[in-house]
């Protein structure tokens, strides 16, 4: 792995990791739904699904989570739009986190193509 793909692979695990953190803590006791906690901290879950491709440095699951944390970027938009307070704030971490997760993969995966790997002729 050269030093531009071992970068955005620590971005993005960071990343990954701080949108699985924040979730939780939004959703349990920073400013959920409903008192006490809201059934939509299970929003971190599926984050779990490339996390373990994501730290073994898998190309693949690179490239298919660069799509799937958009989903994440969605909703982050639309609660930063219509929530107020701290929860508008959070939702704007959540796009951050998004964005950051989203370049690290897709240049990760730029940096590691057999393209990129490959001697110039």
């Amino acid at each position: 792995m050269n030093s531009n793909a071992r970068i955005c692979h620590y971005f993005a695990i960071g990343s990954l990791v701080g949108l699985v953190a924040l979730c939780l803590a939004w959703e349990i006791f920073l400013a959920p739904l409903r008192p006490g906690g809201s059934w939509l901290m299970l929003k971190a879950l599926p984050l779990l699904l490339p996390l373990f491709g994501i730290l073994r440095g898998k190309r693949y699951t690179y490239q298919w989570a660069s799509m799937f944390v958009l989903f994440y970027f969605t909703e982050g938009a639309v609660r930063a739009w219509s929530d107020r307070g701290l929860s508008a704030n959070l939702a704007l971490v959540e796009v951050a986190l998004s964005v950051i997760f989203f370049f690290a993969a897709i240049y990760f995966a730029r940096f590691t193509s057999s393209s990129a790997t490959s001697p110039a002729r």
